[in-house]
Parts: C-alpha cells; sequence; structure tokens
C-alpha cells in the first residue's frame, strides 16, 4: 500500500469496518474444525454440565499457567479439568456464579496454525477467550483497520469466522465496576429491548443472546445495574 492510498474496509456479516484511519476493537466468534479444537474445549462440548469457559489470564511461561472461570460448581469444574491429559495441577475457588481456576498444564494445547496466525497478527488481543460448549470461541482484538482486515482474512483461513460486533477502541474504560460479563448482559439488554419504555424484551431474552440461564442473566443483570448505578451517584 502506497502512502495516502486509502484504506479498504472490511467486510463482515456485521457490516464494514470502516475505512477511516484508527483504533478499532472487534469481537469475533470462530467455530474450528475438529483437527483445531483444544482438548479442554472438546470435552466442554462432548460432555460437561458446564457451558462456559472463560480464560481471564496467562502467563508466558514454560509450565502453562491460567487463571480460568466455568459457569458450573466446583465438582463439574474439577471434572471437567480433569479430563484434560495435560493438567497437572489446578486450584478450585467458587464464587456467586461460578468457579475460578488456576490451572498448570505441560503445554497450552492450542493448534500450531492458531498460534501462528495469533503470533503474526499485528493486533493487540484483549481477555477474555470465551470457550462455549456450542462449540464457539469467542474473543476481542484491538488494532488498526487494515491490520484487523488482514488478521481476520488469516483466521477465516483456518474456521469458520463471523464479526460480532465492530466499535472505536477507548483508551480509558468506563469507571463502573462492571465485569466484561456484566457489561455483556447490559448490552444483550438494549440489544433485546429489555430497557426499552414500555419494556419489549425479557430476562429470557437476554438470556438466549448470553447463551445461559434466565437466572444467571438475571443475576448478570442485577449486578451490573447496581455497578452502574452506584458510579453515577458516587
Amino acid at each position: 500500500m502506497t502512502v495516502g492510498e486509502p484504506i479498504p474496509p472490511v467486510k463482515t456479516a456485521a457490516g464494514e469496518l470502516g475505512t477511516e484511519r484508527g483504533m478499532k476493537r472487534i469481537r469475533f466468534s470462530v467455530i474450528y474444525p475438529e483437527r483445531f479444537v483444544h482438548p479442554l474445549h472438546r470435552r466442554l462440548v462432548d460432555d460437561s454440565t458446564v457451558t462456559r469457559v472463560e480464560l481471564l489470564m496467562w502467563s508466558p511461561t514454560a509450565d502453562a499457567t491460567a487463571l480460568c472461570w466455568c459457569d458450573g460448581d466446583r465438582a463439574a469444574t474439577a471434572a471437567l479439568f480433569d479430563a484434560v491429559e495435560s493438567v497437572h495441577d489446578r486450584t478450585l475457588v467458587g464464587d456467586a456464579d461460578g468457579t475460578y481456576v488456576v490451572l498448570r498444564q505441560r503445554e497450552y494445547e492450542f493448534a500450531g496454525a492458531i498460534l501462528e496466525a495469533v503470533a503474526e497478527a499485528g493486533v493487540i488481543f484483549l481477555p477474555p477467550v470465551v470457550f462455549l460448549d456450542t462449540g464457539v470461541v469467542q474473543f476481542e482484538a484491538v488494532g488498526e483497520a487494515t491490520a484487523l482486515s488482514a488478521f481476520h482474512d488469516d483466521l477465516a483461513t483456518l474456521g469458520d469466522v463471523t464479526i460480532e460486533r465492530v466499535r472505536e477502541f477507548e483508551r480509558q474504560r468506563s469507571p463502573s465496576t462492571l465485569t466484561d460479563r456484566q457489561r455483556a448482559a447490559l448490552e444483550a439488554g438494549l440489544a433485546v429491548g429489555y430497557y426499552e419504555v414500555p419494556r419489549d424484551g425479557t430476562v429470557e431474552d437476554v438470556a438466549a443472546e448470553l447463551d445461559c440461564a434466565p437466572s444467571t442473566a438475571g443475576e448478570l443483570l442485577r449486578k451490573a445495574e447496581a455497578a452502574v448505578i452506584a458510579a453515577q451517584v458516587g
């Protein structure tokens, strides 16, 4: 590309990313073919009462240390991770919504082709990486439009890719204490009309958007609303 040449738009099912310069934030979802599916994700899809695993943080060390969160209780979470051969140590910590796992593996076990695409991408990846029992992997990336477009094209050679959302990247996050899942619940509520007057959507509609139980969606909405109100009134 020569200097001054316009940046081509990213064309996706969600529309065009845009041609203007600047940082964008995109949420991707991918379904990989069997040969690229992570062993933990395969276990989640095939046989588990857990429906969602979030890879929250990971360490660039040889012992493959990571922090995960699961939407199951301690027993279900332990059964899920104990079925993965590469796991040699895990510590479980329960919370109101699910279970945290401090995990150590012999290796991260991501497919080499996926790691190569990530390593060569000129974008930054934001946690969490979300694995769903539907076989979908969700994650967000930040970068300039052409770099995101190039990464999208590379990823599309490895799996079935959907761009779920495109927005401007904000250097400063909201001062509220929303978690990513609470923020996603509010966004789902807006999308389905839950906050319309009169209300046009239900908690069940929000749950369908989040792919979780209505009780979980309701609790996420309540906590998110409480955090936003607290931030606004101080």
